[in-house]
């Protein structure tokens, strides 16, 4: 007879754990390259239903895919164009503007000690130091910037990626077991990533143009760098807004004084309350969120591995996981657990089934 080997609970964690690490690792050496395909399957994701809407309008398929091709590349000339020059103009002056942030908060610190109140103001400068802010703001988008060097190998994966997405569904149905349950669930899976990412960039637009326009009102420098960067974060929600905002209302108060900084508050948080918590949850649903804590985590996480594009593109990846995990009914309840606060009711209906279950037994009737 032969006995069974029972492992203890702590060595059968100790490999997934391992694998997780090396995992990580690896992708962490392979963050250049990584990124850069990241970044095709993003662009190729929020490119794929206006290309299906033409296909579906009459367009012949390759009039279509040129059209498609030819507006994404039309847009990232307009945004290296117009964001570029701001971009090298605002990391020339950032040493200025972390200096004269530095002196007005020494000058705060000094009223402060005027008033009796003894603050350390080195060791508080060290610690909050708000032209860390700005700081932040040049490596998000020089990280950006330089992913996007790669723009030629960028713009072939998107290519090959639609050319593959109308035939990748026969594909699919010639590989699986049970073509029509597995592709109902996957069809679930794209679609809803779909009208995710295409709900999250049209909200993100409207925030970026709104941002943009109201900062040129105010005489802001470099509104569209603003705007850009507030288009950006947006997909990053509750934590993205308060980082795009930071260093524009520094650099209204550094420029313009309090009054137009105030301005300039108000309009971010307008902006970010009709938008963000108003319009987008009601045309999304509650259903295609993230608690507070999942989108903190997985942008430092993110943002760890893959660098500050890895920061843009945090909460779009952890989304995608999460909606996958929502299409399967074993795996449910861990996506409910990922998305924010939601109803008692909602929880048990997205637990999974027991089959083996019995029912509770009848009471003799009454």
């Amino acid at each position: 007879m032969i006995e069974e080997s029972k492992q203890p609970g702590g060595a059968g964690l100790l490999i997934p754990a391992a694998s997780f690490v090396i995992i990580v690792a690896g992708m962490r050496v392979a963050a250049p390259i990584l990124v850069s395909m990241l970044l095709s399957v993003f662009i190729a994701v929020i490119s794929g239903p206006p290309l299906f809407w033409l296909q579906r309008k009459g367009v012949p398929k390759p009039l279509a895919f040129v059209i498609v091709i030819a507006a994404v590349i039309a847009i990232g000339m307009i945004l290296a164009v117009l964001v570029g020059t701001s971009l090298d103009d605002f990391s020339r002056a950032l040493p200025v503007y972390q200096e004269r942030i530095k002196e007005q908060a020494s000058a705060l610190l000094a009223w402060l000690g005027r008033l009796g109140i003894d603050v350390s103001d080195r060791g508080l400068l060290e610690a909050f130091d708000p032209g860390a802010a700005m700081n932040l703001v040049a490596r998000i988008l020089t990280g950006l910037g330089g992913a996007l060097t790669n723009a030629f190998l960028i713009l072939l994966t998107v290519i090959f990626i639609l050319l593959e997405a109308s035939s990748f569904p026969g594909k699919l149905r010639a590989t699986l077991a049970d073509p029509q349950r597995s592709f109902q669930t996957i069809d679930t899976f794209i679609n809803n990533v779909q009208r995710y990412m295409a709900i999250k960039t049209i909200a993100s637009l409207a925030t970026g143009i709104t941002i943009a326009v109201w900062l040129a009102i105010l005489g802001v420098d470099y509104p569209l760098l603003w705007g850009t960067l507030a288009f950006l974060l947006n997909y990053v929600p509750n934590i993205g807004s308060i980082l795009a905002a930071v260093p524009a209302v520094l650099l209204a108060l550094l420029q313009l004084g309090a009054g137009p900084a105030l301005l300039a508050t108000l309009g971010y948080l307008v902006v970010n309350v009709v938008i963000g918590n108003m319009i987008e949850p009601r045309i999304m649903g509650r259903g295609l969120g993230l608690s507070t804590l999942v989108v903190f985590l997985s942008l430092v996480f993110w943002g760890w591995v893959l660098g500050p594009v890895g920061m843009l593109l945090s909460v779009p990846l952890t989304m995608t996981l999460k909606i996958a995990l929502d299409s399967n009914e074993d795996t449910r309840w861990i996506a409910v657990l990922l998305g924010p606060e939601v109803p008692v009711e909602a929880i048990s209906h997205a637990l999974p089934k027991n089959p083996n279950r019995e029912p509770p037994e009848e009471g003799p009737p009454s």
